[in-house]
């Protein structure tokens, strides 16, 4: 018989709470079951053991840890002050972890964590959803069959909302950077401007981040990378320039056509066959695309594909029996805090940096 695995969450009320359905979402994984949890908020961790149908509920994650001695831990708070703590109390452990994005504040923090996870093999899956989506796959077949072509450029935006800019690159950018690395491109350099009231980040403008991020700074982002495979990928983000619908997400612009991919479990793909990227002057159109095809019927609508995280969990369960790296796993967790820590060292050299990068703390501190 399949093994059960064991799982306990790590949530944090008030201070990033328990993510994108990083605790709930376990519940509809078949061969997962929740034994426990811990928040250090009281009133937190009383309605996560009821929701979680749990009875063992710790205000210390690693008592949790010690006593319960889980296979999985799902470490969910968004922000971000503990994920590096958190990741390697599990790690040192030999506990497998499942976590929410992003991955953690700096280089230094980053490294820590792939030691940690290198010393006792734990396995360790990031929750960028979009990288585990047989929608994802589908948009792969379709650039390496030619149906848009020669690649010739990326485009990534993020929502551009109040969080515009910095903070706009580190929590929503990092499922564009995640995309960029899905589909097989490998980031050589990056050039990046980043500006506070239309003028270059000064130390002055620098402070605390929200949601647990570190030091932070601007409120516009112009970043572009320098691809191995030729091409340059950029990604772009201004406060409170968003569209609606939203532009949140990866344009990927080819000699024949552009494909368009947003974010989530089963996300909206689009493709455009037209060369010359204007449908205005041509009587092409966008066609959605599914796990199946262009303009297909989407054959996948079992219930593990409506939620947030399954997929991404069934992927860590595979890659611990297989003794395989997660589609997101700790290397390319720490490859995505790099793209976003080169945006910053960039503009604070005044030029193009190579990765991977020598500086590992976070560039702002060093303005």
């Amino acid at each position: 018989m399949p093994k059960k695995y064991r799982v306990a969450v790590i949530g944090r009320t008030g201070k990033g709470n328990y993510g994108h359905r990083l605790d709930v979402d376990w519940l509809h994984v078949d061969r997962a079951e929740v034994v426990a949890v811990a928040d250090e908020n009281e009133r937190g961790r009383a309605q996560a053991a009821q929701r979680l149908h749990v009875d063992k509920a710790y205000a210390d994650y690693r008592k949790m840890l010690d006593e319960v001695q889980p296979d999985i831990v799902s470490i969910c708070p968004r922000w971000l002050d503990q994920h590096r703590d958190m990741a390697v109390a599990a790690a040192e452990r030999g506990i497998h972890i499942y976590m929410e994005k992003p991955f953690c504040r700096n280089l230094l923090e980053a490294d820590e964590i792939v030691a940690a996870c290198e010393k006792t093999h734990a396995k360790l899956a990031i929750a960028h959803s979009t990288r585990y989506s047989p929608k994802l796959q589908a948009a792969r077949r379709l650039i390496e069959q030619g149906a848009i072509g020669q690649v010739l450029e990326l485009r990534g935006r993020g929502k551009e909302d109040r969080r515009g800019g910095g903070e706009d690159l580190w929590v929503l950018g990092s499922h564009v950077l995640d995309l960029f690395l899905a589909f097989g491109y490998s980031p050589q350099w990056c050039f990046a401007s980043v500006l506070q009231n239309g003028e270059p980040l000064k130390k002055e403008h620098v402070g605390p981040g929200p949601e647990g991020i570190g030091l932070l700074a601007g409120d516009a982002v112009r970043a572009m990378y320098g691809l191995k495979e030729g091409m340059t990928a950029s990604w772009q983000s201004y406060r409170g320039a968003g569209g609606g619908p939203s532009r949140f997400g990866l344009q990927i612009f080819g000699s024949r056509g552009i494909l368009e991919i947003f974010t989530g479990q089963m996300p909206g793909v689009y493709i455009l066959e037209d060369s010359s990227w204007s449908p205005g002057r041509t009587s092409k159109r966008w066609k959605p695309v599914s796990s199946a095809g262009i303009e297909q019927p989407e054959p996948l609508t079992a219930e593990k594909y409506k939620h947030h995280q399954t997929l991404g969990m069934e992927n860590l369960l595979r890659s611990i029996e297989q003794q395989s790296e997660p589609l997101c796993g700790v290397y390319e967790g720490r490859r995505i805090v790099e793209m976003i820590a080169a945006v910053f060292e960039s503009q604070r050299l005044g030029g193009p940096v190579s990765l991977p990068l020598e500086t590992r703390e976070n560039p702002l501190a060093l303005l």
